[in-house]
């Protein structure tokens, strides 16, 4: 865990400097500029493991706190495939700490329903209905995940990304939806359009129809 924690530490100053350099040569730009929600407004990135956050999305966890978003996080598992998911769900939490993520703004769904599992295909609908879920808790306006591939091309990584897609397309979950890249590796970022705000609400089932 302490070796987590240093790596962690490794991550953001290397982010940091990286984002020196990408200001200094683009401009520091404004949220609306940049295609983001204005200061204030409440980000969650969504993950499938404890590491996922340090591994690929430091730099968009850092840059969002410079632009002065509110950051959360969702995990949906412990990441518990060599029977480690204790102890990953701990690393997690000091990671967040680091990145600036406090305890109280991160969330880890543990059930058997998402396995941390390469093989397994998880539920399209079930990982859109519990994101939707927490959405609509914590009055989300801005969702970042995986890109298309899942990065690593994990099927874990992959099930958030086309959940975020059912969201946008099936459902009236927000006015707009867009991708934008944040560096250096690009992530799903939806909705995200200047003055978008995301409207969590699940559609209405019609006559001998479930939800």
């Amino acid at each position: 865990m302490v070796a987590v924690g240093l790596l962690c530490v490794a991550v953001a100053v290397l982010t940091w400097g990286f984002l020196r350099v990408w200001n200094s040569a683009a401009g520091l730009r404004s949220p609306e500029q940049a295609g983001l929600p204005r200061a204030g407004s409440r980000a969650l990135l969504v993950i499938a493991h404890p590491d996922d956050e340090a591994m690929f999305f430091a730099p968009s966890v850092l840059g969002l706190a410079r632009l002065e978003q509110r950051v959360s996080l969702l995990c949906f598992s412990s990441g518990n495939f060599y029977n480690q998911g204790e102890i990953r769900k701990k690393e997690l939490l000091q990671s967040c700490e680091v990145l600036g993520i406090p305890p109280s703004r991160v969330m880890i769904i543990d059930n058997r329903e998402f396995p941390d599992h390469p093989g397994v295909q998880w539920d399209t609908e079930l990982v859109a209905s519990t994101l939707l879920q927490h959405i609509n808790v914590n009055d989300i306006n801005l969702v970042v995940t995986f890109d298309a591939e899942g990065v690593s091309g994990h099927s874990n990584h992959v099930a958030l990304y086309r959940a975020v897609r059912v969201l946008c397309t099936h459902a009236p979950v927000c006015e707009c939806t867009s991708e934008v890249r944040l560096p250096p590796r690009s992530a799903l970022v939806a909705p995200v359009t200047p003055g978008c705000p995301l409207h969590a609400h699940q559609r209405r089932s019609g006559p001998g129809q479930g939800t």
